[in-house]
């Protein structure tokens, strides 16, 4: 259990999909849809963990998993409407929020970023050092952040990269070079697989 206790894990599923061509959430990169897959690693880290979803979505979700369905007022503005719900929602709370178009993102590299979060700081997020972006949708917010969000998105701008560079966010650089690839593409879903069955390989001969 994360020392961040007052965090709640949130799967993002909500986006249409639209290069992929077939929800991200319900491609199989371990065993099991991926949404259900990153669901489950983080109620290792915490007490309650969500998929954000739109309500179509929500009604076909299994059994066993909790949604959080985008609210009428903040639903079709992207992931910002994902997690302005979350803290309507529970506004005590914080949130670890992973999009499921992350096929490599894992236990361990999620542990080792939630190691470095202080409690002092308005949100932190995984580093494209390559890019000099932040990963917004492989990041902590904290409720305090909760009413500037709200701020920006009734100015009209949804952008979390635009909200983490505002507040200078933490940076949290991986260790795994490919915990911030995202696949969005057919071609990207392929090349990860084809990563994934090399790793799986490499992993049982050792």
């Amino acid at each position: 259990m994360s020392h961040l206790i007052k965090t709640y894990g949130l799967v993002v599923c909500g986006g249409n999909s639209s290069r992929m061509g077939y929800d991200k959430g319900l491609i199989t990169y371990h065993e099991k849809p991926h949404k259900y897959h990153l669901y489950e690693m983080l109620e290792l880290f915490f007490d309650k963990v969500f998929i954000s979803c739109n309500l179509n979505q929500s009604d076909i979700t299994e059994e066993g998993y909790v949604t959080l369905a985008d609210l009428p007022c903040y639903e079709n503005k992207g992931p910002m409407a994902a997690l302005l719900t979350a803290f309507t929602s529970y506004p005590e709370n914080d949130f670890l929020v992973i999009g499921c178009d992350y096929p490599f993102i894992s236990k361990e590299e999620i542990s080792k970023f939630l190691k470095t979060i202080t409690n002092g700081k308005e949100a932190a997020a995984f580093y494209n050092a390559g890019n000099d972006l932040y990963e917004p949708l492989i990041a902590w917010y904290s409720c305090r952040s909760f009413n500037l969000l709200r701020k920006l998105f009734y100015e009209g701008n949804y952008s979390l990269q635009y909200f983490l560079r505002s507040i200078d966010a933490d940076k949290y650089f991986p260790t795994d070079r490919f915990a911030i690839m995202s696949a969005d593409t057919p071609d990207d879903r392929s090349f990860s697989e084809i990563i994934l069955k090399q790793q799986n390989i490499i992993k049982n001969e050792n």
